[in-house]
Order: C-alpha cells, then sequence, then structure tokens
C-alpha cells in the first residue's frame, strides 16, 4: 500500500532492523514484507532505546576520538611513521638494581632517589616502545594495534609532570617516598608489594579511622611519615591523578617484561 511511504532501500531496512535488535528476514519474508515490517515498528515504538544507546556511543565515540586526537598529534610529527616514539633511557635494569641497593645506605639522597624513579619510567617506557614498534606493520595499523600505540602515547604524556617534577627535584616527600616504594618492589618483582604501596600513594589512609594506620603485617620505615600527611590528596589533583595512573599501567608492564612466581603478580 502507498501508505507505507517510498521503500527503503534493503540495507537501511537491514540496519534499522538491527539497530533495534529485530530478526532482519522473517521465514519466507519477501524484502517488501520485511520494510513493511519495519514500518509498523517504527509507527509502533518510535523511539526504541535510542537515547541510552546514543549516550553509551557518544561515549564511546568520545573516548575514540581522545584516542585518534592523541594519535594524530603524535604521528603527525614523524610524518607517515607508523612507529612510536622512543624513550631514550640511559640506565639498565641491572644499573637501577645497582643504585637502589645504595641507596638503601643512603636514605638522605634526595637525587639519588628522583634519579631511580625518572629512570625507572623511562625504562619501562623504552621497553615497551620497543615491543610496540617490533610489531607487524598489518598489526601496528589495526583498530587495536593503533588503540595500544595510543595507550602508549597517553602514557607517556601523563607521566610528562612526574618526570619534570623529578628532573627539578620539586616532588612532594611524601609522594617521592611512595614512589621510591612503588619502584623498589618493582626491582624486587614484588608485583603485590608494587601495588599496595600503589594504593596506599593514591587512595592513603584518609578512609579509614584513626588508629588502623598499619595495613601491612611488616611496618616499613617512612610509613609513618607517610600516613601522617594523608596522600589521599593526590586524587584531587588532575595531573597527578594522571601520572598515577601512568604509572599504574608501567606497573603491570614491568610484570609483564620481568616476569616472577604467581604468587608476586596482580591480577589485570
Amino acid at each position: 500500500g502507498s501508505d507505507a511511504g517510498p521503500e527503503l532501500a534493503r540495507a537501511e531496512v537491514v540496519r534499522r532492523l538491527r539497530e533495534r535488535e529485530e530478526p532482519i528476514t522473517l521465514f519466507g519474508e519477501t524484502d517488501n514484507m520485511a520494510f513493511r515490517r519495519l514500518r509498523k515498528l517504527e509507527i509502533i515504538e518510535p523511539e526504541i532505546n535510542r537515547g541510552l544507546r546514543n549516550d553509551f556511543q557518544e561515549a564511546m565515540n568520545n573516548v575514540d576520538k581522545a584516542y585518534l586526537q592523541e594519535l594524530l598529534k603524535y604521528q603527525g610529527k614523524d610524518g607517515d611513521s607508523k612507529d612510536v616514539h622512543l624513550e631514550q633511557a640511559e640506565l639498565t635494569m641491572e644499573d637501577l638494581l645497582e643504585l637502589s641497593k645504595s641507596l638503601a645506605k643512603d636514605k638522605d639522597n634526595i637525587e639519588g632517589r628522583c634519579k631511580l624513579v625518572m629512570q625507572f619510567v623511562e625504562l619501562i617506557l623504552q621497553i615497551w616502545g620497543k615491543k610496540l614498534n617490533s610489531r607487524p606493520d598489518a598489526e601496528k595499523i589495526s583498530v587495536m594495534g593503533k588503540k595500544d600505540a595510543a595507550t602508549y602515547n597517553q602514557t607517556r604524556s601523563y607521566l610528562k609532570p612526574l618526570t619534570k617534577r623529578l628532573r627539578k627535584r620539586t616532588l612532594p616527600e611524601d609522594i617521592l617516598e611512595c614512589l621510591v616504594e612503588i619502584v623498589e618492589h618493582c626491582l624486587e618483582r614484588n608485583y603485590v608489594g608494587a601495588n599496595d604501596a600503589y594504593l596506599t600513594m593514591a587512595i592513603g589512609n584518609a578512609p579509614w579511622p584513626i588508629g588502623v594506620t598499619m595495613v601491612g603485617i611488616h611496618a616499613r620505615t617512612g610509613r609513618e611519615k607517610i600516613f601522617s600527611k594523608h596522600v589521599a590528596h593526590v586524587l584531587n589533583d588532575e595531573t597527578q591523578r594522571k601520572y598515577i595512573q601512568g604509572l599504574k599501567r608501567l606497573i603491570t608492564k614491568c610484570q609483564v617484561y620481568y616476569a616472577t612466581v604467581p604468587s608476586r603478580c596482580v591480577e589485570y
């Protein structure tokens, strides 16, 4: 009948039926019948789940857009390169272990501690970048491949303010204390310990009633100092929140590159 309006292209009918999670063809149905069925549905329920789906879709698109802008920003600089920018780490894992040992004897060496954290960040980023660059081209240009590169680039940009502060030695003492602890645990391949120290830094003891400051079995020196300063302020500062998020990704990567027994790993 004429009441159905001009008939839509089959592809458009299929798309709209799928959007409504309706079967695209019923048994024995012609294209014209499917079109009429769609029309009837559209008249009975004009706005099916539209709002909900669109909000979600929009959120996803925004994430993708942000990722892509991040990607293009970094990739644009290198012209047509599919490779990510590599960090230049000065120290190897062995060097970091040596430095960590010497710092254990010299607790007040702020410069050395800043160097330890900074070089750890650069080393893990360098390994991660090299792994991304050694992938086959087909993988690099796949959607998943681009997302991996974008995550790396995003993590790098998140950690920039941290390395800057470490270089200038302007990081608050309580945060440096936590970062050194995280790095030391990673160097010992104790990722459970690193994760606990990360949580201490990210959440602090603000949610706890006074008195429950000894969360671990063994009290670590410096813990009292950390707790006395209420590290939870970290989550109130956008820049700090970002570099702490970046650091969390590095702990995860370190666990992959420097594997250990499962009991000292964190599920991710």
